[in-house]
């Protein structure tokens, strides 16, 4: 961390211990969170970052986010495209308005009903099909796809060159700020209908089947390597490097299950990624 960003961060610290009417009265307070939303719309701070393979959560990037939610007034405004005054209207903190995003930034927003919101980066060469929505504090790295009816939930972390498809959630996490927001590494393909949820890991070049919903409370049984996959106390729930994900079931233990013939849903490692996977998942460059 450069020792800007240092500085930048005790600043939100103290900001973020200070009581309400402390806060109100902090004529430095704006200043201080506009300098911060700034470096969080460039991608320059991040929510959670990978240091050394691991990744760790930017706690204080959450409480600057916060911050400004404290420090918002609710406002009615419309705006266009071009972040001048328009036909799309909305109702929220004037801290957080939708995010001006211009020629320059290289990225594509297919006309529908998609919006990014203020404080949530977008690499250069990111496509968004309508309508899809990407909250704050979240990052999406260059190269990704966002389908249709896609949400990028706030402060969730999304690779290179991933595929988002049709109908996707990724959850958001912004309390508790220690918390590990949802990670999606590079080159990931997410099914149509997915969910991925409390703080998931997905890691580089797995790939996750139509349907399949990824929480901290679901084991994923790996039938490949004989393990379970599961959120403990020490970690998140972690999908592992180019995993083949599906939707599955498992059977519930118990004489009325029996009787019943009941089961659980359970998501299931299938295979790994090979040749005959990448050629079934590659991206259609020609969309970009």
């Amino acid at each position: 961390m450069s020792s800007s960003h240092e500085s930048l961060k005790k600043d939100i610290l103290s900001l973020s211990s200070a009581g309400s009417a402390e806060l109100a009265a902090n004529s430095d307070a704006r200043r201080i969170f506009m300098e911060f939303k700034q470096l969080l719309n460039d991608g320059a701070v991040r929510a959670a970052e990978k240091t050394d393979g691991v990744w760790v959560v930017n706690s204080w990037v959450k409480q600057g986010i916060l911050i400004g939610m404290r420090l918002g007034r609710l406002i009615e405004a419309t705006v266009a495209p071009d972040g001048n005054l328009g036909d799309f209207s909305f109702i929220d903190k004037d801290t957080w308005p939708l995010k001006t995003i211009t020629l320059e930034h290289n990225v594509r927003i297919v006309p529908g009903g998609s919006s990014v919101r203020d404080g949530a980066y977008l690499a250069p060469s990111v496509v968004m099909m309508p309508p899809a929505y990407v909250n704050v504090g979240a990052y999406v790295d260059a190269g990704t796809m966002i389908d249709s009816h896609a949400l990028v939930g706030s402060c969730a972390q999304v690779g290179r060159n991933v595929h988002l498809s049709a109908g996707v959630q990724v959850g958001g996490v912004l309390e508790p700020v220690g918390a590990m927001p949802v990670i999606i590494e590079d080159d990931v393909m997410v099914g149509g209908n997915c969910g991925i949820y409390e703080g998931t890991i997905v890691q580089d070049r797995a790939v996750i089947g139509t349907g399949v919903i990824l929480n901290g409370s679901t084991p994923v049984y790996d039938l490949v390597n004989g393990t379970i996959h599961r959120k403990s106390a020490e970690g998140p729930l972690v999908i592992p490097a180019g995993a083949v994900v599906v939707a599955g079931s498992r059977k519930i233990r118990g004489e009325f299950a029996a009787e019943h013939g009941l089961s659980l849903y359970t998501p299931v490692i299938v295979k790994y990624r090979d040749e005959r996977t990448d050629s079934a998942t590659a991206l259609e460059q020609a969309l970009r």
